[in-house]
């Protein structure tokens, strides 16, 4: 396997010692097939019962892995005559966010998301996925033109957030946010987001709000970083797992809190492990969703996102005086 994280080294280990017998099988001419056939199904015991009960901090590494696909793997295997746009007209060309026109089945989209870089070189350009107001404004301008000519708006989320530094702020790093809040709520057309990997704070929402929020399995989706939320919170930022924990980031706390629509399943051990399968069930879940988003008019689709977002969040009244 490539890219193995901390937690798979049991299976790691495994796999060696199933390859080490083949070879030594093959080399010395000794039928160790039944041998191998065991090692073969406490595999694959292992490899369930590792995937199937995974914690909350083994899904934040898998979320986080460095060989995880983002949103230009994406497109390039879920649509075809894809043609990026760069610029927001106003400042600059954020890398960290990308975005274009393409066609899903046929229809014309537009598709918006974060980008992370594939290494440090790469990284460095898009800055870690974390992008700066011209990156929202550029995102927020291909999302305006695309209500325009009415065409639906798909999103891919992967960020760890808005880039905090100084520059970002004095170039209006709240107020980008902010309105790309505003004018996505009002947008005409379907919207459609997918937190394929990360989800972190007002910088995954910006690409955030539409009628549809779907969510890969092994995702998180967060108001703030493990990390800023345990400097907050215990002013200690390697509190990071008991934050994670005590925030219900991942796919199966955020589907039953109702924040995400559908969880997208994964193969075992991530979605690196198969690109084209699991670009295949995005795809899918995708077409399913615009397909009822396109029947709606207009102004059902604003209802629809509207009614969506309002329910996030319901908390029941208790009358004074009564506690119980």
């Amino acid at each position: 396997m490539a890219g193995e994280l901390p937690f798979e080294q049991p299976l790691i280990e495994l796999r060696g010692k199933i390859d080490e017998l083949r070879k030594f099988s093959a080399d010395k001419q000794i039928d160790f097939s039944e041998e191998i056939a065991r090692l073969e199904q406490r595999y694959q015991q292992l490899e369930e019962e590792l995937y199937s009960q995974m914690t909350t901090p083994q899904k934040i590494q898998l979320a986080r892995h460095p060989q995880r696909p983002t949103t230009l793997d994406y497109i390039q295997h879920i649509f075809t005559d894809f043609i990026e746009l760069h610029g927001d007209r106003l400042y600059g060309d954020d890398l960290a966010i990308v975005g274009g026109l393409a066609k899903l089945n046929g229809v014309p989209v537009t598709v918006v998301g974060h980008q992370k870089g594939k290494d440090t070189k790469d990284n460095i350009a898009r800055n870690f996925g974390m992008p700066h107001p011209e990156g929202f404004r550029k995102g927020l301008r291909l999302m305006r033109q695309a209500n325009k000519f009415r065409r639906p708006i798909i999103t891919f989320i992967d960020t760890p957030g808005a880039y905090p530094g100084n520059a970002a702020e004095e170039r209006g790093q709240g107020e980008a946010i902010a309105r790309n809040l505003m004018e996505m709520a009002g947008f005409r057309v379907p919207i459609i987001c997918v937190v394929i990997g990360e989800g972190g704070s007002g910088g995954a929402l910006a690409l955030g709000v539409g009628n549809r929020v779907l969510m890969l399995e092994n995702a998180i989706y967060s108001v703030s970083s493990p990390e800023a939320a345990a400097s907050i919170l215990y002013k200690d930022a390697s509190r990071n797992i008991d934050a994670a924990e005590a925030m219900k980031i991942t796919a199966n706390h955020i589907h039953s809190l109702g924040v995400v629509d559908e969880i997208i399943s994964e193969p075992r051990g991530g979605a690196h492990r198969n690109l084209a399968g699991q670009s295949e069930e995005i795809k899918q879940k995708l077409w399913t969703h615009l397909q009822e988003l396109l029947s709606m008019t207009e102004n059902e689709l604003i209802e629809d996102r509207y009614a969506k977002f309002r329910k996030i969040g319901r908390f029941t009244y208790i009358r004074e005086g009564n506690y119980a």
